[in-house]
C-alpha cells in the first residue's frame, strides 16, 4: 500500500522496480537549490488551480528550531502547559529537577532475583550539567514518531551518556534492563515509558552515538515543549523512546520491555526507518517548464544508498495504485539529487559549537566521516523536464545500504510508518 503527500496517508507499497514514461532527468549540482517561487508556496497552501512556474526548491533547514518541531506531547494537562508552582512541584525547572535512578524489586516465579545496585542516587540539573563538562556529547538526530507520516523536525542534542550516569551507581548485580519514564501529572494512566537492554546503554562502540540525558538543543537549553529540562535521547529509535520531562530510571532484572508503545501492536524495538518524504507541491505546471520536486530523506540505522523516483502519466482523478497493481512490477525508478554536506559547517552549528566537537565528525578536519550523518535528515529534489500535457502521479522512495527499498523490511505497520509518497500534479 502507499502513501499520498498532500491528500491524506495509507499503507506502504510493495517494493517495484521500474517506471513507465520516464521523463528527461536534470541533474542539478547537490548544492544548487534555489528558492521555491512565492509563487508556487502560495498556490501550494491554498490549493489554488492556477498553473504556476516550478522553481527549484530550497533545501530544509538541517537544524529545525525548537519553535518549529512537530508536538507529539502527552498529559492532561500536557506537562509543558504548567506554569509557576505547579511547575516547580513537577520538578520541571532547572532549579527543582530531579532524577532517581533506582534498582527495581520486581521478582516473579521466573525472574527469582531483583536487580540491585551498590548506590541508588537522585540527580539534580547542576549535576548534569557538571557532568557535560568533561563527558557531555552532541549529535544530530531526526526525531520522527513511529505512527505519523512526517517527521516531527531534526536537532543538535547535547547531553550525557547514560552509561556514565549509571556508573555512578557503582556495581550491579542482575541487571537486564533500564526502565525510564518522565512526569505525567502523577497519574498512573497518563504515565507513558519506555526501556532499552543493558547492553544497548552500555556498549555503544566508542565514537558511536550513546544513549544519553540531554539537556541542550541546537546550543541552547531544551525548551520545556521539547521535554526539558532534561529527557533522554535515543539516537537510532522513534520518538517514543526519547521520553520527555525525564524523571525516574530504574535498572530491572525483568527482561520484558514495559514500553507503552508496546500496547495496540506497535513494535517497541523499532528502529528509525530510513524513509523519503514528499515536500507539498502546486498541483498545475505550464508545459514547457521543468518541474521540481523535492522533499526530506531520513537515514535510519540501515543507512541510505540514494533516494529514487517514479512517475506515471494517468488519467484525470486515476486512483493510487494498490498493493498488487502490476504497474508496480513494471514501473522504473530514476535518481535523485541529494543535499550535499556544507563546507562550512559553522554556518549551520550554533554560535561556539565546532564540527569537531559532534559525534560523527572528524576530529580534525570537521566533517562528516559519512553522509548523510547516522540517524540524521537531508533533502532530495527530482527536476522533470519536457513533461507533456496531462495528469501525473510522482512516487518517492529510499533505499537503505542494505539494498532494501523503502518501505521494506517491515513485517507490521507499526514498526515505523514509511510507505512510498505520492504526489498528483497536472501539466496544462
Amino acid at each position: 500500500m502507499h502513501a499520498e503527500s498532500a491528500e491524506g496517508r495509507k499503507e506502504p507499497l510493495r517494493r517495484a522496480r521500474s517506471m513507465t514514461m520516464p521523463p528527461e532527468s536534470f541533474s542539478m549540482n547537490r548544492r544548487g537549490f534555489a528558492r521555491v517561487s512565492a509563487l508556487t508556496a502560495i498556490a501550494a497552501s491554498t490549493g489554488q488551480a492556477a498553473a504556476v512556474e516550478s522553481t527549484c526548491p530550497a533545501p530544509h533547514s538541517l537544524l529545525t528550531a525548537a519553535d518549529d518541531f512537530y508536538d507529539v506531547s502527552r498529559g492532561n494537562p500536557k506537562p509543558h502547559t504548567l506554569s509557576g508552582e505547579a511547575l516547580v512541584q513537577a520538578k520541571l525547572t532547572p532549579e527543582t529537577w530531579r532524577c532517581d535512578v533506582v534498582a527495581d524489586p520486581f521478582t516473579n516465579e521466573v525472574i527469582k532475583e531483583p536487580a540491585k545496585i551498590a548506590k541508588t542516587l537522585t540527580l539534580d540539573f547542576a549535576t548534569i550539567i557538571e557532568m557535560g563538562r568533561t563527558q557531555g556529547v552532541r549529535y544530530l538526530k531526526a526525531m520522527q514518531c513511529l505512527n505519523i507520516a512526517e517527521p516531527l523536525g531534526q536537532g543538535l542534542w547535547e547531553g550525557v551518556p547514560l552509561r556514565d550516569v549509571l556508573r555512578l551507581c557503582g556495581p550491579m548485580t542482575n541487571v537486564r534492563r533500564v526502565y525510564f519514564w518522565g512526569f505525567h501529572n502523577d497519574d498512573p494512566k497518563q504515565l507513558f515509558q519506555s526501556s532499552l537492554s543493558y547492553t544497548e546503554v552500555m556498549e555503544a562502540p566508542p565514537g558511536d552515538f550513546p544513549v544519553f540525558l540531554a539537556y541542550k538543543l541546537n546550543g541552547a537549553p531544551i525548551p520545556l515543549e521539547r521535554g526539558g529540562p532534561v529527557r533522554m535521547v535515543i539516537p537510532w529509535a522513534h520518538g517514543f523512546k526519547s521520553i520527555k520531562w525525564l524523571r525516574h530510571i530504574a535498572v530491572t532484572n525483568d527482561y520484558r520491555a514495559n514500553d507503552t508503545y508496546a500496547e495496540k501492536n506497535n513494535d517497541p524495538d523499532s528502529h528509525l526507518k530510513t524513509a523519503a518524504y514528499i515536500d507539498k507541491s502546486a498541483n498545475k505546471f505550464p508545459a514547457g517548464q521543468t518541474v521540481f520536486m523535492s522533499g526530506r530523506v531520513i537515514s535510519g540505522r540501515s543507512g541510505l544508498e540514494r533516494v529514487e523516483y517514479s512517475l506515471r502519466r494517468v488519467p484525470p482523478n486515476a486512483p493510487l495504485l494498490k498493493d498488487d497493481a502490476p504497474e508496480w512490477r513494471t514501473s522504473r525508478w530514476l535518481p535523485c539529487d541529494l543535499e550535499a554536506s556544507p563546507k562550512d559547517w559553522r554556518t549551520i552549528l550554533p554560535a561556539g559549537v565546532s564540527a569537531k566537537s559532534v559525534l560523527g565528525f572528524d576530529r580534525k578536519t570537521g566533517q562528516p566521516l559519512s553522509w548523510p550523518l547516522p540517524h540524521s535528515m537531508i533533502s532530495w529534489s527530482a527536476a522533470l523536464k519536457n513533461l507533456p500535457k496531462g495528469h501525473y502521479q510522482f512516487h518517492a522512495r529510499a533505499v537503505d545500504l542494505n539494498g532494501f527499498a523503502q518501505p521494506e523490511p517491515r513485517p507490521i505497520p507499526k514498526a515505523g510508518k514509511n510507505g512510498v509518497e505520492t504526489q498528483r500534479f497536472e501539466i496544462v
